[in-house]
Parts: C-alpha cells; sequence; structure tokens
C-alpha cells in the first residue's frame, strides 16, 4: 500500500558535485539549487498531459541553472598569488 502525498516532501540531493534540493507537492515536483527560490517545476497535469518534454525545454531555454562561477574573493586571491 503506498501513501498518498497530501503535503509536500524535500529531500536533499547532489548532482555532479552541486547541491538541489527536489520538492515533491501534491501539484508538481520542483527542483532548486540549494538556498535558491526559483528552480524548475514540472506540475503533474502536464507530465499526464505529454506536455513534461514542451515544458521542460523551455525551462532548460532560460537557463534556470547557470554553471557555477568562481567567487570574486577567490579570484583576487589567486590574482595575488600570481603575482609574487
Amino acid at each position: 500500500m503506498t501513501t498518498p502525498l497530501e503535503k509536500t516532501i524535500k529531500r536533499a540531493l547532489e548532482i555532479k558535485g552541486r547541491e538541489y534540493v527536489v520538492a515533491l507537492s501534491p501539484q508538481s515536483v520542483k527542483l532548486t539549487l540549494k538556498g535558491h527560490r526559483n528552480g524548475v517545476e514540472l506540475k503533474w497535469t502536464d507530465l499526464i498531459n505529454g506536455d513534461a518534454a514542451l515544458a521542460t525545454a523551455l525551462q532548460a531555454s532560460l537557463g534556470r541553472f547557470p554553471e557555477e562561477k568562481q567567487p570574486a574573493h577567490t579570484n583576487k586571491k589567486l590574482r595575488r598569488k600570481a603575482r609574487r
């Protein structure tokens, strides 16, 4: 017997060294970078109707998860070391 999904469940997830949070709710599944609010959301109705591929492609084209950049202060430290 399975348990009905009545409220949102959040779980931590690591993909290629980056930390994410996946949230399963009765309406949708949402994947966000840990510490951020915005992410990729897919409604269950879209998944059932076959619109999932279109919705996923659209959100991917918006660049929801850009490549991780080095913090500015790290780059300055590297430049200082290179000068020495």
